[in-house]
């Protein structure tokens, strides 16, 4: 793929601009092409060479190509070609389609989860692959909430034996310390910290060995 990827960054930006129109009538099987040619215009800005002032108008006038579908090209070209450097054969097996699958669960994973994403779904039909990715993330969903309740009754025994009452008196105080509160204040305030929390999350996943 390296030496096609050299042939690309050969051309001029008109040969470039020729290819893309010629290559979108076969998406299918073209798009690892397609992929390339349009990453180098995006990352080149290129499309100014047309007058354009931004990649997104560039490809939605020139090619009649919704930007998220160009971007879709250009972001899979990115991730499994230039950052995992997977064969072009194995990736037109797969599919465009199937790519765009498993390409945010890659894009989150760890090197050996992302060849076993790229290994599922050469092996199983866009079905399977689909119910695969549905039932892990049910299960990712399942750890979150896990967590989420280890936090709540966390926070619940502090406050029980800070308050030393029962749930049900806990829940009155709590009553008469949120009635007068600015609502607006604290739903701003919970969504911050819930951010901040998923955020911590999803890092704490990402550093786990």
């Amino acid at each position: 793929m390296k030496a096609k990827f050299e042939q690309s960054e050969a051309m001029t930006p008109d040969e470039k601009f020729n290819a893309v129109a010629r290559l979108s009538q076969a998406l299918e099987e073209n798009f690892i092409t397609l992929g390339e040619l349009l990453s180098d215009i995006k990352r080149g800005k290129l499309f100014k060479f047309k007058g354009y002032s931004t990649f997104k108008e560039f490809v939605e006038t020139e090619y009649k190509m919704s930007s998220s579908l160009a971007s879709k090209m250009v972001q899979t070209f990115d991730l499994f070609i230039e950052e995992m450097d997977v064969d072009e054969i194995s990736l037109n097996e797969i599919g465009f389609d199937r790519l765009q699958m498993i390409r945010p669960l890659v894009q989150k994973s760890d090197w050996g989860e992302r060849d076993e994403w790229v290994d599922l779904a050469s092996e199983l039909s866009t079905a399977d692959l689909r119910e695969h990715i549905k039932e892990y993330r049910e299960q990712q969903k399942e750890a979150d909430t896990d967590v989420k309740k280890v936090y709540i009754d966390q926070y619940m025994e502090k406050m029980l034996a800070w308050f030393n009452c029962s749930r049900a008196e806990l829940n009155f105080k709590l009553a008469l310390y949120f009635q007068d509160a600015d609502a607006e204040a604290v739903k701003k305030l919970v969504k911050e910290r819930q951010r901040a929390f998923e955020t911590e999350l999803q890092t704490n996943k990402e550093d786990a060995p």
